[in-house]
């Protein structure tokens, strides 16, 4: 069963949500919380934290932007997904390499959000053609040297980049370990350099900047 939460101050829109993950096969609802300070008290109190939690952006006393970087300080193995009505490129972009494993729109259909769910909690993230789209606008044009999220110039070997490759596209440890004829421990290895040599926090910040640094071509 995958453990969701979810972080939204409109009641219906929550409610119907909250119905829509009862009654999905795999799904078990843990929590609701209208505002990231009741959803902070309500984590403390857990005995096992959800997997995966839903968040609006736009709410009372603590929005979604603070909450996000809150969460990934305290509750780091809690992967968050974006649920906005805004689709700005900015807004969108900042939440994902803040850390956020996905972005959906509010009028997305319920097949992209359960398709969503299973991805973040399978490989770590979600990065639907919308968030392609706003991370590469605004990305800007890429300097010839590349540098991590610090600004300081590294190195990518091109095994490097195939894995970076492999896991942007969704291939677990596993998968990338048959597929490219290595040990998972040796996959392991180049996937913790590549978050150091980066400075990225997840897998999702990998994606990220791969996308930035146009490093990797995904088509969606």
């Amino acid at each position: 069963m995958i453990r969701i939460a979810l972080t939204d101050d409109q009641l219906l829109f929550r409610q119907s949500l909250a119905s829509l993950i009862s009654s999905t096969p795999g799904f078990e609802l843990v929590m609701e919380a209208d505002n990231g300070i009741s959803c902070l008290e309500k984590l403390s109190t857990m005995a096992a934290l959800p997997d995966i939690l839903l968040l609006d952006m736009e709410m009372p006393g603590m929005d979604g932007i603070e909450l996000n970087e809150v969460l990934h300080k305290q509750y780091p193995s809690i992967k968050v997904i974006v649920v906005s009505v805004h689709a700005n490129e900015r807004l969108i972009a900042r939440m994902i390499e803040a850390g956020a494993s996905g972005y959906l729109i509010k009028n997305c259909d319920k097949e992209e959000l359960v398709a969503a769910i299973h991805s973040v909690n399978t490989s770590g993230h979600y990065i639907n053609a919308q968030v392609i789209k706003a991370i590469q606008h605004m990305a800007g044009k890429k300097n010839k040297s590349l540098k991590n999220i610090s600004h300081i110039d590294i190195d990518i070997s091109e095994r490097e980049k195939e894995i970076l490759g492999l896991i942007c596209k969704e291939y677990s440890n596993a998968d990338i370990a048959e597929k490219l004829f290595i040990s998972i421990r040796t996959v392991e290895g180049h996937r913790n350099n590549l978050l150091m040599k980066t400075g990225c926090k997840n897998t999702a910040g990998l994606v990220v900047f791969a996308l930035k640094n146009q490093l990797v071509d995904l088509v969606l």
